[in-house]
């Protein structure tokens, strides 16, 4: 299968004065086009700056990254940030809607930075929000809706540019346990469509959803099971 994502090596080091924290430690897998895999670990263990490279926010120290076939480590701050766009959806615990939009304009956002015409905007956020199923909340803003409404709105707005990666983090880490069961369905439902979904949790019962684990452990994998 084609590979949407390889790291090779890599290594993550922060300089904090006298003192140098390796946070990843020659860390190596390689994800195919529409797997549904999970990174799991505790606190500490590489976790968050493993999502930081995975989501082109950071670059390792050394090693290679390869997202969509495309090494990132040349690309300057505005082609990373092109490619990242395209290439990854991100959802977020938080959400991270912008709370002055309504629904249709939070979802048709990453569209419209990337210069989509409007007759495309408008058919794809009316396709998304239908299967987000949240049609009879497409005028209404952030604070008018419930924690699940919010992440289906961000999984929809995820979805909007047809990203090669849709990236979780820690999805359901802001919802009760019946919204958060909601939620990692329609994201298994949208990896039985052939959606590519990483999934980081520091939680067993969200990581078993995926159909492999990577276990991080004091910035190492510890085990990478399927």
């Amino acid at each position: 299968m084609t590979s949407v994502l390889k790291l090779e090596n890599v290594w993550k080091t922060y300089d904090l004065g006298e003192t140098k924290v390796n946070a990843v430690q020659g860390i190596n897998f390689d994800i195919a086009k529409g797997e549904f895999v999970s990174i799991v670990g505790s606190s500490g263990s590489g976790k968050s700056t493993t999502l930081n490279i995975i989501g082109a926010l950071d670059k390792p120290t050394k090693g290679k990254v390869f997202l969509d076939g495309i090494d990132i480590a040349p690309l300057d701050d505005s082609k990373l940030a092109r490619l990242r766009g395209k290439t990854i959806g991100f959802i977020f615990q938080t959400f991270n809607l912008n709370p002055n939009l309504t629904v249709f304009e939070n979802i048709a956002l990453p569209m419209k930075i990337h210069e989509y015409s409007r007759i495309e905007i408008k058919k794809k956020v009316g396709d998304l929000i239908k299967l987000v199923k949240l049609d009879h909340r497409i005028d209404h803003l952030p604070r008018q809706l419930s924690g699940g409404e919010r992440q289906r709105v961000a999984i929809a707005r995820a979805l909007s540019t047809e990203p090669a990666i849709l990236l979780a983090d820690e999805p359901t880490g802001n919802l009760d346990s019946k919204t958060g069961f909601a939620i990692m369905e329609l994201i298994v439902d949208l990896h039985k469509q052939g959606k590519t979904i990483i999934l980081v949790t520091h939680e067993a019962d969200i990581a078993n959803y995926a159909n492999r684990q990577i276990v991080l452990m004091d910035g190492k994998v510890k085990e990478d099971k399927k």
